[in-house]
């Protein structure tokens, strides 16, 4: 049983910036590659960003590239996802992910074997 744990989500102004956490427990957090989808009213889940598990790789969403960093610290068993400079688009419901072996293209189509519970981020204009 793997478990997912998002943290970090919150409310605040146009411009501004939050750090989410993902803790992770139930696997070996190194063999996993993670991501981090979002998910507005109405529309699709959005893969925004991910991390491989072995070269560290890292994918954006061009929505989101330049302003939104994806890290993991192994020895913590969580990834992160720095947001900077914020906009009210990016209001939406965080999910952390976490996959054993699905590629790329496979995540973009919400094909991730776990899920969190999801984190409230919204932005104000």
């Amino acid at each position: 049983q793997v478990t997912l744990v998002e943290s970090g989500g919150g409310f605040l102004q146009a411009g501004g910036s939050l750090k989410l956490s993902c803790v992770v427990s139930g696997r070996t957090f190194s063999s996993l590659t993670m991501g981090w989808f979002r998910h507005i009213t109405g529309q699709e889940y959005e893969l925004v960003s991910w991390i491989t598990r072995v070269t560290g790789d890292t994918y954006y969403a061009d929505s989101v590239k330049g302003r939104f960093t994806i890290s993991r610290d192994n020895a913590k068993n969580t990834v992160y996802l720095q947001m900077n400079n914020l906009k009210p688009e990016d209001t939406a419901v965080y999910y952390c992910t976490a996959s054993r072996s699905k590629t790329l293209a496979q995540a973009k189509s919400g094909a991730m074997d776990y899920w969190g519970a999801g984190t409230l981020v919204t932005v104000s204009p």
